[in-house]
């Protein structure tokens, strides 16, 4: 519904000939610093088919001290499994009538209708993209992507993802870390002199060799804890980061630097007291190349045979899919 209801003020003379600003100001759509963190660090990845299937190993061959006539184990073992993932759709349409098409035309046009709507989308269809990514999949009949909540569950060992459940497979759990319970020789609140030392301590014993979270997405208050329990000196922003517009705090660990993030802005969905702990070598977006975030159909859209009308979609097909769950983990901070 149009915020304004004379005809004067409407859709049309909103984007036509008048004494107007030349720039659109957006008063609706959200800011999204996890979606451009992934991107940035190359986790959004294509794919084919008909489903995502992620090969794991999930067993090792076992080694064995002997001496002499000792009889050698040679049992057979199955190393590798799938995960299998079913990509998810999303789509935002809108409607153009001709009368309006007429009215934007030539020497009238000052913005393109249609390229508006279609700005207007791809922002409509990221804050779609956003909700879900915080959530668990199971939204609109759970046709919904599976987000964060249930890649990165807050109990870990419930549930089926990817098809294996995660109560009988311990090797496909993420963890779990509440700072008011799981280290009370720190302390068990989260504030500026626990913070920088739980999260030491988290990316610590989830790592292996120079594999650990490289990022961590922090909302404000867990954020900034983080800050505070750094000196000005210490506040070592990540350029790279930096570069899309979002500052972001490399902190250093036992097991290598860890960049926290924060997820703030105008109507922020990420979840209160939280942190997520992102392996981007075991995490990635796949998307279709052929619905990337785009028309479904050709041209401008499609006119139906008995309205002076034009419709079209922006469409997206995919999932968000944790491959390795060994060093990603979310910290609940109270």
């Amino acid at each position: 519904m149009a915020i304004v209801t004379p005809t004067r003020l409407r859709q049309t003379l909103s984007t036509s000939l008048a004494m107007y600003s030349p720039t659109l100001q957006d008063l609706v759509h959200n800011s999204n610093v996890v979606s451009g963190v992934l991107k940035e660090k190359g986790a959004l990845k294509p794919y084919y088919g008909a489903e995502i299937r992620v090969p794991l190993i999930i067993d090792k061959l076992r080694a064995q001290w002997f001496t002499g006539y000792d009889k050698l184990q040679n049992s057979p073992r199955e190393l590798v499994n799938s995960a299998v993932f079913t990509p998810k759709n999303v789509a935002v349409g809108w409607t153009i009538t001709g009368t309006e098409e007429l009215a934007n035309k030539g020497k009238a046009e000052i913005h393109n209708l249609v390229k508006i709507y279609m700005q207007s989308a791809q922002d409509s269809m990221m804050d779609a993209w956003e909700t879900a990514l915080h959530a668990d999949g199971t939204g609109m009949g759970g046709r919904e992507m599976i987000g964060f909540g249930g890649a990165l569950p807050i109990v870990p060992n419930v549930g089926v993802y990817g098809g294996i459940d995660r109560s009988s497979v311990g090797i496909w759990q993420t963890s779990t870390f509440h700072a008011a319970t799981d280290f009370p020789d720190i302390g068990t609140e989260w504030n500026s002199t626990t913070s920088r030392m739980i999260l030491e301590r988290v990316v610590a014993n989830r790592s292996k060799g120079k594999r650990h979270a490289t990022i961590a997405i922090a909302d404000i208050k867990a954020y900034q804890a983080v800050s505070a329990a750094c000196t000005a000196i210490q506040r070592i922003v990540d350029s790279r980061t930096a570069i899309l517009g979002f500052d972001g705090l490399q902190i250093a660990t036992p097991a290598g630097p860890i960049t926290v993030m924060c997820a703030n802005g105008v109507n922020t969905v990420m979840p209160e007291n939280t942190i997520y702990g992102l392996d981007l070598e075991g995490l990635a977006i796949y998307y279709h190349p052929d619905r990337n975030f785009v028309p479904l159909f050709e041209g401008d859209g499609l006119r139906p045979i008995n309205q002076d009308a034009t419709a079209q979609y922006l469409v997206w097909n995919g999932e968000l899919v944790v491959e390795n769950p060994r060093f990603q983990w979310r910290l609940v901070t109270a």
